[in-house]
């Protein structure tokens, strides 16, 4: 039975499963030594258009934690939204591994950080008893599923050059968040200016795996990381040719396409009944909404979901690569039959 409640419930594109069994003809150096992953490092080379280190992984937990550890010294603080995978949903590995401070900071009304809030909290550098902060983690989409322009990327790239901080971006949907901004990872890498990038892949229908592209040229020393980390797979090349997949003919803007035309089927379905209200903007996959207690627990039996906030009683509605429009509108009968 499909869901709603998180796109990493689905499971593999056909042309993610086609290729790993493509790939399992022969056998390949192992460790990323392999031409499978030098491939996807010319593809990835041809699309940004930047100088960067390739390091694959398992999980974005791990993406995270790899690329944050290589900016960041045990006594350095990194700042996030207050919402941020890293502060909320990552237990405290981020912590535990980087020997760093997490500082949230507050968001706006749309999930985001603004450059104003950012340079508040640069404060007591080179003072011994003070966390330093060193790097700001920004997350695209955020959170609640909304996105930051090309412009509003800048503007926090602006603000992180004038304090000297270095940036991570957790993106663990780029992928749909570039097809929704109509815009390049080229584009989103030159309006960030970020050091470390975790690319999601799984999200975005691959069976599993994600990549960390480091493009700080002054971080030699990533690879040793890499393997500390327990992140290293030996068959990298199997994440590899699941990346390929998705970039092969933009085969990963097609899906991000169907999912953002069913998030928006979806976010028309809801807003036919006045009890409910739609809490965020509706940019990329996932809906935010408000709605009468006494529905959730049948609706949730129809297609599942997660209640984010429950004294508000605002639920998480995400689809994936394969919602289908049938499911929608199974949806929306049971939201009429709650109705009468």
């Amino acid at each position: 039975m499909k869901s709603l409640a998180s796109d990493n419930y689905a499971g593999a594109i056909t042309e993610v499963m086609q290729a790993l069994q493509h790939e399992n003809q022969d056998h390949a150096v192992a460790y990323g030594n392999d031409k499978t992953t030098e491939r996807l490092k010319d593809e990835l080379r041809l699309l940004i258009n930047y100088q960067f280190k390739l390091h694959l992984v398992f999980n974005g937990t791990g993406a995270n934690l790899l690329a944050l550890s290589l900016l960041t010294k045990p006594y350095d603080a990194i700042l996030c939204a207050e919402t941020a995978h890293i502060y909320v949903d990552e237990s405290t590995a981020p912590e535990g591994l980087t020997g760093c401070r997490l500082i949230p900071l507050p968001i706006d009304e749309t999930g985001k950080l603004t450059p104003a809030t950012i340079q508040r909290a640069v404060k007591r550098r080179g003072d011994l008893h003070h966390p330093q902060i060193k790097v700001l983690s920004i997350t695209q989409p955020t959170e609640y599923g909304t996105l930051y322009t090309l412009d509003e990327l800048r503007g926090i790239h602006r603000v992180a050059n004038e304090n000297d901080l270095l940036i991570h971006m957790d993106g663990s949907r780029l992928f749909t968040a570039i097809t929704a901004l109509n815009c390049t990872l080229q584009d989103v890498v030159q309006a960030s200016g970020v050091d470390a990038l975790s690319l999601g892949g799984t999200k975005s229908g691959m069976l599993y795996g994600e990549a960390v592209l480091v493009f700080n040229e002054h971080i030699h020393d990533s690879p040793f990381f890499h393997k500390r980390s327990m992140q290293l797979a030996s068959k990298s090349r199997f994440i590899s040719a699941q990346f390929l997949a998705l970039l092969n003919h933009d085969t990963y803007r097609k899906y991000a396409n169907i999912v953002l035309e069913r998030t928006q089927q979806l976010a028309t379905v809801l807003r036919k009944y006045p009890q409910i209200i739609i809490t965020k903007p509706v940019e990329v996959n996932a809906i935010f909404a408000k709605i009468p207690p006494n529905w959730i627990k049948p609706l949730q039996e129809t297609l599942f979901f997660y209640l984010w906030d429950e004294h508000m009683h605002e639920v998480r509605l995400m689809c994936s690569f394969d919602t289908s429009e049938e499911e929608i509108s199974l949806f929306d009968r049971k939201l009429a039959e709650l109705t009468r």
